[in-house]
């Protein structure tokens, strides 16, 4: 989808016309109290950019029907088959792509049709490609943004038969595998995917089935097609940029015309403008900078789905969340960012503070009288209205301030810097009714609290793939060779 960006800047081409392909959808059809702070802008006032792509298996038409097969889904409600979260640091020195696989389990949250009216109910533990049946795209970027506490500015949706026209009007995405492939089983499954080892240039079709391959590659699951598609992303970026093709007038009005039909967008991008301003901001990133990875994953039971590795998904969101490259090439960072507004403070002895005892682990039980003894505490430095929750005992392994809406975080602010608790451990959350402090594992003895040492790695189970590797190929399941 990102040849869609490295093309959008044929403005002069048919504006007017151009703009009417556009296809637009609401960015957000969640609840607003699902969604995550607005991104903060470095010490120069720029702020990141985060862009969900979105991959539709939609069957509602003849083209897509005849390119994605089963005939009994026809016109049923498209799924989220391919969801990457692309973040552009403020600076614009480098990009970071995070993909969820298509089986991960979570929870998507209450969602209104914009055009029907229809509410859907939240719903927990489903698969997450359900979310673009709910109302729209809107509702897949408010599943993600419940999940990762990111805010999402953008989203692009493309389709079967749109794929198959960008990978036919780019000419061709070099890909590779370790032996010759046929995805294809005796009972039918499997994409038809059939290459010969080596590099090959894929198109149309062929560029599909690539991106939908399941059954051939590696242990042929979910995972291992998310890793195809990493190669694909990355391998059509650099033929953007080196392709000298696309100065070729009559190449790149036919370009447009196709990206533009391909793409479905919210508002704010919704012109071939907008469309262009967006891919002269992501022209500005290096392909060296430029980082694809995976949600850090579990299996859940024995179902074959998926659900995030709690700390180290959560790592890699923070990561993203704070602007902090994926490469770790960062430059040191100003400690004088500019802050976004937050709602001031009420007095201490006004704000309302519910703490909970969250030192249980996996291997040890709660210490015994831990959210008493900090709401003693805090009641001692003047927060009269802290009291303890002893209904819930979460495992938290490092001690949070949660808020439940933009009103309540000057607040949450104020609890924290109170106890010494950095700002990057308060966090928005719609799973609390109002300030709640829940004291971690990292905290069981004490009343001075020491924030450990923040770890701004990527973790190795994201399994990052830089931009400009030109060696990247899929192992074949030696079941799938011919």
């Amino acid at each position: 989808m990102l040849v869609i960006l490295g093309t959008a800047g044929a403005g002069y081409l048919y504006y007017q016309h151009l703009n009417h392909n556009i296809k637009k959808d609401p960015l957000n059809i969640g609840d607003e109290k699902d969604r995550a702070a607005e991104s903060k802008a470095n010490a120069a006032g720029q702020k990141p950019l985060n862009i969900l792509l979105i991959g539709s298996d939609a069957r509602d038409s003849a083209e897509n029907q005849k390119l994605g097969g089963a005939k009994d889904t026809f016109d049923t409600p498209a799924r989220a088959d391919v969801q990457m979260l692309l973040h552009v640091s403020a600076d614009r020195s480098n990009m970071s792509v995070v993909s969820m696989p298509r089986d991960t389990l979570t929870d998507i949250p209450k969602c209104t049709d914009p055009d029907t009216g229809k509410t859907y109910a939240a719903e927990t533990d489903v698969i997450t490609n359900d979310s673009l049946g709910r109302g729209g795209p809107g509702c897949t970027v408010a599943t993600w943004e419940k999940l990762t506490d990111i805010h999402i500015d953008h989203f692009m949706m493309v389709d079967f038969s749109g794929v198959v026209s960008m990978a036919d009007a780019i000419g061709g995405v070099p890909v590779c595998v370790d032996a010759n492939i046929y995805s294809h089983t005796s009972s039918g499954k499997g994409s038809g995917l059939k290459l010969k080892k080596g590099t090959t240039a894929v198109k149309g079709k062929q560029a599909l089935q690539w991106l939908r391959t399941r059954y051939g590659f590696e242990d042929d699951t979910d995972i291992a097609r998310t890793k195809a598609q990493h190669q694909y992303m990355n391998s059509m970026v650099r033929q953007l940029r080196e392709n000298a093709t696309l100065s070729n007038p009559t190449k790149l009005r036919s370009l447009a015309e196709t990206a533009t039909k391909a793409l479905t967008v919210d508002n704010g991008l919704g012109t071939v403008a907008k469309l262009y301003d967006l891919s002269k901001e992501l022209k500005k990133v290096p392909t060296g900078r430029i980082t694809m990875t995976t949600m850090p994953w579990e299996y859940s039971g024995s179902s074959g789905r998926v659900v995030p590795r709690t700390s180290d998904a959560d790592q890699l969101f923070r990561l993203v969340r704070e602007d902090i490259a994926l490469d770790g090439k960062d430059k040191k960072k100003s400690t004088t960012a500019v802050k976004a507004s937050t709602d001031p403070a009420a007095a201490d002895d006004k704000i309302a503070v519910q703490v909970e005892n969250g030192t249980r682990t996996d291997t040890t039980g709660a210490v015994r009288g831990r959210a008493t003894s900090i709401a003693q505490l805090l009641v001692g430095k003047g927060f009269e209205e802290a009291v303890a929750d002893s209904s819930t005992a979460p495992i938290q392994a490092t001690t949070l301030v949660r808020y439940p809406s933009a009103d309540l975080e000057g607040d949450a602010q104020r609890v924290a810097k109170a106890l010494g608790i950095p700002t990057s451990a308060v966090k928005k959350s719609t799973s609390v009714s109002g300030v709640t402090l829940v004291v971690g594992a990292d905290w069981t003895t004490g009343t001075k609290y020491k924030a450990p040492a923040e770890d701004d790695t990527t973790p190795t189970s994201a399994d990052a793939l830089n931009g400009s590797d030109t060696t990247a190929c899929m192992h074949v399941d030696p079941n799938y060779v011919w």
